[in-house]
């Protein structure tokens, strides 16, 4: 369910699963059209899902965006006999809520950034509820943080301030089924749109993954000092979740410290970490929705992968539809994954049709090579006014060679 990049990562895997009989999309997109059948039911349509999943035979929906989780269709779905990868409405609420998430965190004793009773620089400002991916505000001016409130007041609802958290920021994505974890490989996305760290909050520029600073040894410490406990207190509010869990943490120079939840797979970090899965992703998805996630194991590649999201040129303030897109066969051809996010066939040619358009991935023995090869794939695709980053997993790849 859903018509992104991150959808399109998670489809070509499943395409791969020797467990697979039919692969079906709602929405979906032309890449995902690709591997299986699309069909035009919106995510947010519940009726209009429950009516495709009794037609089509479905065993088991995996939901890829937020939104109709936190208005609850797992739970419709799940009420009629349907297995569902994403949690309940009720365990939701840990991306759906900010103060819902900081009030688990306290309760489980999980360190995150401490509540500010005063905005003032240097802060963070956040929008309580969902945002897309731009609702939180990095305020180091007084000019930053007046600019931040009234962003986040536009979008309705509570703003929460916190404290500034310095550091190098990893996303890790663990798949549960509400008491056991499963972690999936490190990754580290890039927010803003300009290089450098410059420009407005995005839903994601790109990523990378591995993450130089968190080894096995630190992925699982992550899922003993922040996942088990945070999915013991989920329990113990009659909210288990089940799904895939996804942190993003701070690495401070006190320790790791929880920035955000959310309740389903990052975009476009997925893009990154689901061609470095060693291995079936489909029994993972069904034992977390069945909970029977025992015995369950997540083999990661030795390898790297670098994505590169190709963007409209006005994103992140709109998104452009209609341009055609050329070189997509001619950048698969050179060795990269091309995911689509906002795409279109019109008179059977590629347009865009979003923001974020296409998500350019490839994998190599580092960092380094993995980048190489994603901006190799990049240079053969073009669109009138694509914008992208050119750092994209440059400091990461720059640390490999240094060490």
């Amino acid at each position: 369910m859903g018509s992104g990049g991150r959808e399109h990562a998670l489809a070509w895997k499943l395409a791969s699963s020797a467990g697979l009989n039919e692969l079906h999309s709602a929405p979906g997109n032309p890449g995902i059209a690709a591997l299986g059948t699309c069909h035009p039911v919106r995510a947010e349509d519940g009726e209009g899902l429950l009516s495709l999943c009794r037609e089509s035979r479905i065993d088991l929906v995996v939901v890829g965006p937020e939104a109709p989780l936190v208005v609850g269709l797992a739970d419709t779905l799940r009420r009629n006999g349907i297995a569902v990868f994403g949690p309940t409405r009720s365990a939701a609420r840990i991306e759906g809520s900010k103060s819902f998430a900081k009030d688990v965190l306290d309760a489980a004793g999980v360190p995150t950034a401490r509540r500010l009773s005063t905005a003032e620089p240097p802060c963070v400002v956040k929008a309580d509820g969902l945002a897309a991916g731009k609702g939180v505000f990095v305020c180091r001016t007084q000019d930053e943080l007046d600019a931040g409130l009234r962003a986040a007041t536009a979008l309705g609802g509570d703003v929460l301030v916190e404290e500034l958290l310095e550091g190098e920021e990893v996303s890790l994505f663990a798949i549960t089924d509400g008491t056991r974890a499963v972690a999936l490989a490190p990754s580290q996305d890039f927010k803003r749109v300009g290089d450098g760290d410059t420009g407005p909050n995005t839903g994601g520029m790109g990523s990378y993954s591995p993450v130089p600073a968190v080894g096995e040894g630190e992925v699982e410490e992550l899922l003993d000092s922040v996942y088990r406990p945070v999915l013991a207190e989920l329990a113990r509010r009659e909210a288990p979740f089940t799904g895939l869990l996804y942190a993003g943490l701070m690495l401070t120079e006190d320790g790791p410290r929880v920035l955000e939840f959310n309740c389903r797979f990052g975009d476009p970090e997925t893009q990154s970490v689901v061609p470095r899965l060693d291995g079936d992703l489909l029994p993972l998805l069904w034992g977390a929705a069945t909970g029977e996630l025992d015995g369950h194991e997540a083999a990661v590649r030795d390898d790297a992968a670098v994505t590169v999201v190709l963007a409209g040129g006005h994103y992140p303030e709109r998104g452009d539809t209609g341009t055609l897109i050329e070189g997509v066969d001619e950048a698969e051809a050179a060795g990269a994954l091309v995911f689509h996010a906002g795409t279109a066939r019109r008179e059977g040619r590629l347009v865009t049709n979003g923001g974020r358009v296409l998500a350019v991935t490839a994998t190599g023995q580092d960092v380094g090579a993995a980048r190489t090869a994603a901006y190799a794939g990049v240079d053969r695709i073009s669109f009138a006014g694509m914008r992208y980053r050119r750092d994209i997993g440059l400091v990461a790849a720059e640390q490999h060679v240094h060490t």
